[in-house]
Order: structure tokens, then C-alpha cells, then sequence
């Protein structure tokens, strides 16, 4: 049943469903969630004087009246979140040469890492905690920069390709929840070595294009095991990231492997790694299935929300790489083409994006910079908009039109 309030009576754990407004202009990606934070909260005074809430879709296990003097409820209650609020020190184009800098780099040591252990070496930790320190140090300063380059970047081989992705996706995550810096590095190398034990699989059978066998699948899902078991042995790692990158398949409702964990004792980094491991598949082109736009790939996580993953982490995921990711090919309302440079954190609806392409597909020189929290115009009586995202790889933009313009 809907219930039109005013602000001042909201509870954490109702399901806002409505605002006394439209919602495009708002900081709010989807038409309706369930009050979780704070931040939340704070964005609902600023800009509704009312809003509608439905009681049949509250959670009634997290209403709490607000609390005072700033207390947050939802992600900052997570173990290891909220312990730090980070500020970018720099703009992203100025961050751009370091964060090229620390891919590229990232990249080449990973690259040998994957050589050394697929030639039956031990995996050399000293490469992969530098590269992630080097991410680690430009995310901080600025996240858009990274995460551009990482998106945009040419692809090499799919395992390689997709530790480095979602090591970046992971440290930008455990950035964006305010854990230490300790806590970020950890998730990262996690993200970056979670499935090392892909490499003791044969190839043919990750390269094959239909539906696996039983058999077939019961040894892909072995190579959890075995990249634990080789994390586990590798000198110089900090402890728990054997233990925690062996739960990037486990699901928040218990289904998924191999241990069948559910709920809270899959730790925060853990239920990230799985939300995280996921929206990146989904978002490239596998042996057996198409790539995802970015923003359907968010529509699949978010109905997914409570169930298979954990329904604030899920949430803030969406908050944090917004609902056009930085990196994202996007279709103009003017038929232009442009990529998502940078997010505004306010209006994640309107992130700032460089029109690389006229709408006859020419392209554009100079580059044009839109600013969509600031309403530009398309034509005299229609502002800018995102019409649609594009698949990555799949709209012909290269990232060398982008640093070069």
C-alpha cells in the first residue's frame, strides 16, 4: 500500500517509491529502493519536501528511525566500511598519464605472473602487490581516470584481461565503501587473482563456444580450489586472500559454490568479489555468450539484489560505478556518440561525457565536453540525455580518440 510522508518521517528499511518530483535530475538510479544510509536520507531532504512509500516492499527486519548527529545504517554498518571518506585530490584528466601508467604496468606484471604459474612456477607475489599498489594509489587520487582506461582499453588475452578488470572494479568498490587503505589493496589483489586457477584448466574447454558437460563444468568449478590452493602456497601474500579469493562464486542466498556460504559469512570483500567477478563477465564478450551493456548488466545485478547477492552491497555497487559507468559508449537524444569520462557524484544520471562522434558517425575534432549535470543543450527546447549505453568493444570508439583530443 502506498503512503505519501513527508521527509522528516522516513525509516531506514522503507521502500521509497515515489517522490514529489521526477526522479531524472535526482542523485537516485532506480525509481523506487528500499532507505538504507544515510547519504540516502540526506539526498531525499535535499530535494523532496514529500515522498510516497510502499509498506507491502519495506524491509521489516531494517526499519530504525533515522539516528541522530549523522549515524549511518545500511553499507557504513558493514564491517571495515565507512572508516574513511575519500576526496579526489586531482582532475581525472590530470590523473590520466599515471593511471595509462599503472595499467600498463599492472598489465605486463600480471601477464608474467600468469606465465610463471601456466609454466608450473610458483606464483611471484612481490609483481602482483606492486601493481596493485600503483591502481590502488591512482584510484585514490582519482577514480574516474583509472576505471576510463580500463574500459576503453585494447583487450589482449580473456583471463589476463579479466583479473586486471576486475582488480580495478574491486578497489574502486572497497574505495568508494571507506575502507582503509589496506582493506582496498587486499581487495584488489584478490580481484586480481581469484580465478589464477583458470590457468591449470584446459584451454579448449574454456574456449568452447556451448553449454558445458556435467563433467566439463565440474572441472571449471575446480579451478577454485585450485587457485586457493596455489594462493595459499605463494610467499609474501598477505594471508587472507587465499581464503577470500575462493569466494567469488559463493551467493548471499547459499547457491553457489564450494562451500554453499550464505549470508553474512561471506565477510564484505567476499560478497563484492562475487557481485564484482559477475558485472564484469556479463560486460565482455565470452566464448558463449555476447557481452552486456553496462547498464543492463546493473538491471540484471539489481533484480538480483537479496537473493543472489547482497542487497546493499548491490545497491552501492550500482552508486558507486553509476549507472553509466565511466568508460561507457554512450548514444546521444542527438544521435551523437560520446564516452562517460567522469561521474558526477550527485547526478549519477548525469555524468560528464565527451561527444567523439557526430550523429552521421563522423568523427568529431575537437572533442566536445558535456557537463549533463548542468543541463546543455541539444536543441533549443531539449536538453542532453543519455538515450542508450553501448557494449564495450562493440561501438567502434577507441581510447586513443579520447587521450588524444
Amino acid at each position: 500500500m502506498k503512503k505519501r510522508i513527508p521527509v522528516e518521517e522516513l525509516q531506514f528499511g522503507m521502500f521509497v517509491g515515489g517522490l514529489d518530483r521526477p526522479w531524472l535530475g535526482t542523485p537516485f538510479l532506480y525509481q523506487g529502493f528500499v532507505l538504507r544510509t544515510q547519504q540516502e536520507l540526506e539526498g531525499l531532504k535535499r530535494y523532496c519536501r514529500e515522498v510516497f512509500i510502499d509498506t507491502e516492499k519495506a524491509d521489516p527486519d531494517g526499519l530504525t528511525s533515522a539516528p541522530a548527529g549523522g549515524a549511518t545504517t545500511g553499507a557504513s554498518a558493514l564491517p571495515g566500511t565507512g572508516r574513511v571518506v575519500y576526496r579526489e585530490s586531482v582532475e581525472p584528466e590530470a590523473e590520466w598519464p599515471r593511471a595509462r601508467e599503472s595499467l600498463t604496468g599492472g598489465r605486463a606484471a600480471l601477464e608474467d605472473v600468469f606465465q610463471r604459474v601456466q609454466a608450473g612456477s610458483m606464483l611471484e607475489s612481490t609483481q602482483a602487490r606492486t601493481a596493485v599498489g600503483s591502481m590502488t594509489a591512482s584510484m585514490l587520487r582519482n577514480p574516474d581516470a583509472l576505471m576510463l582506461f580500463a574500459a576503453m582499453r585494447e583487450r589482449g588475452g580473456y583471463q589476463l584481461e579479466r583479473a586486471v578488470d576486475v582488480s580495478v572494479y574491486m578497489i574502486a568498490f572497497a574505495r568508494f565503501l571507506g575502507m582503509s587503505e589496506e582493506d582496498i589493496e587486499l581487495a584488489g589483489l584478490v580481484g586480481l587473482l581469484q580465478d589464477i586457477g583458470m590457468l591449470e584448466l584446459p584451454a579448449a574447454m574454456l574456449q568452447k563456444a556451448g553449454r558445458l558437460e556435467p563433467a566439463e563444468y565440474k572441472v571449471v568449478r575446480s579451478h577454485v580450489a585450485r587457485g586457493s590452493e596455489i594462493l595459499a602456497k605463494t610467499s609474501g601474500l598477505p594471508p587472507a586472500v587465499a581464503t577470500l579469493a575462493s569466494l567469488h562464486h559463493e551467493r548471499y542466498d547459499g547457491s553457489g559454490y564450494l562451500r554453499g556460504l550464505k549470508g553474512d559469512a561471506l565477510g564484505v570483500i567476499g560478497a563484492i568479489a562475487g557481485i564484482v567477478d559477475t558485472f564484469d563477465a556479463l560486460t565482455v564478450k565470452r566464448p558463449y555468450a555476447e557481452a552486456m551493456s553496462p547498464s543492463n548488466a546493473l538491471n540484471l545485478l539489481f533484480r538480483m539484489r537479496g537473493r543472489t547477492f547482497h542487497p546493499v552491497l548491490v545497491e552501492q555497487f550500482i552508486r558507486c560505478v553509476g549507472y553509466f559507468p565511466v568508460g561507457s559508449v554512450v548514444e546521444l537524444n542527438s544521435g551523437e556518440v560520446g564516452v562517460v569520462i567522469a561521474q558526477n557524484v550527485e547526478q549519477r544520471l548525469q555524468p560528464k561525457v565527451m561527444v567523439v562522434r557526430d550523429a552521421q558517425g563522423q568523427a568529431l575534432r575537437p572533442q566536445k565536453f558535456l557537463n549533463l549535470a548542468k543541463l546543455p543543450k541539444a536543441s533549443a527546447d531539449e536538453p542532453y540525455r543519455i538515450r542508450r549505453t553501448l557494449e564495450y568493444g562493440r561501438a567502434g570508439v577507441s581510447l586513443r580518440e579520447v587521450i588524444d583530443s
